[in-house]
């Protein structure tokens, strides 16, 4: 018979407490597009988000914690990055591809302390939290909590601020719906197409043309910087890694 001082100690090495930011997103309606556009096609535009997704978060070093079936869990080891990516995601599906908003998403994001376990799940009371603004946030909206807020890029920006009601939870928590800040300049990151400004931009190339390039970050910097210099043009989502999901989502546009 196994001591529990030995099923003790395998808990204890199995699980480690760890501080991490998380995000869950979910495509919004996603049962409706089934039944207006069919099970395939609903697919078909599941796998184009998954693509997107997997691009932001390699580019971003943000990690795929686990596929929900029409949504995603996210964790990284910082939170920058973790909101660079979902400010990015909720751009590209709600602005760039989709201005009919056929598709859209929701996204929830926190951080806090949680517990590793078996070095693969992640145990903790703001990965719910994550979870249930992400059921909360209305469709094309992404809800972050006050943990987070102080590490927004300077793109970012906080479109408002509601007290929300979670359940399990005693007290409501403020929740501030994000967004990314606008500029009339028109210069955009060539890799992600953020919109930004001197003042907004985390990192500044000099282009072929001897122009100053903006970018939302180094990991954007660091993508076109590896182009060969005859790609190193304006962003285009049509032959961008996001194309696949732009085409899928304005499809469902105009069969809308």
């Amino acid at each position: 018979m196994v001591s529990w001082d030995i099923l003790r100690k395998t808990w204890h090495d199995r699980c480690v407490r760890v501080h991490r930011s998380f995000a869950f997103v979910d495509v919004s309606d996603f049962t409706a597009l089934t039944e207006r556009e069919g099970d395939e096609y609903a697919v078909e535009v599941l796998t184009s988000f998954r693509t997107l997704l997997r691009e932001i978060c390699a580019r971003r070093g943000v990690r795929i914690a686990k596929w929900l079936g029409d949504g995603v869990m996210l964790v990284c080891v910082e939170t920058p990055p973790l909101l660079a990516a979902i400010l990015e995601l909720h751009h590209v599906v709600c602005t760039v591809s989709s201005p009919a908003q056929a598709v859209s998403i929701r996204s929830g994001v926190t951080s806090g302390d949680v517990i590793l376990m078996e070095g693969d799940d992640y145990i903790g009371h703001c990965v719910n939290v994550a979870a249930r603004l992400c059921d909360l946030a209305h469709a094309g909206e992404a809800l972050a909590e006050p943990s987070v807020m102080s590490h927004m890029p300077r793109w970012g920006v906080v479109l408002s601020e509601r007290d929300v009601a979670l359940r399990g939870v005693e007290r409501p928590i403020v929740a501030s719906s994000i967004g990314i800040l606008g500029t009339s300049e028109g210069d955009v990151d060539p890799i992600c197409g953020i919109p930004l400004s001197p003042s907004t931009a985390e990192e500044t190339a000099s282009g072929p043309d001897g122009r100053a390039v903006f970018f939302c970050s180094t990991g954007c910097l660091d993508t076109w910087s590896h182009r060969p210099a005859h790609l190193r043009g304006p962003w285009n989502p049509r032959v961008s890694s996001e194309a696949p999901v732009v085409e899928a989502l304005q499809a469902g546009s105009e069969t809308a």
